[in-house]
């Protein structure tokens, strides 16, 4: 049987084979006191859930604002002056 769930203890003494495991079998959970506190996922498990659903060119042509004329104006006069 493969562990999924890991009391602190265990998973601060054996760490190597919780890496191991979460590489090979997929996220492992560390409890404290009975209670779920943590899971320890690999690298690529968790590129997966914080990479972008799309792109920044991806996100304005799915806007709905995307269809809309908008047009922009700039001043030509001098740039402000930034106050150091």
């Amino acid at each position: 049987m493969i562990n999924k769930s890991w009391q602190l203890q265990d998973a601060k003494n054996r760490l190597s084979q919780l890496v191991n495991y979460a590489n090979t079998y997929g996220p492992q959970i560390i409890t404290r006191h009975g209670k779920e506190t943590a899971v320890v996922l690999s690298f690529s498990e968790y590129k997966k859930m914080t990479k972008p659903e799309s792109g920044l060119v991806d996100f304005f042509q799915k806007s709905p604002l995307s269809k809309e004329s908008i047009e922009f104006e700039r001043i030509q006069g001098k740039p402000r002056e930034i106050e150091i």
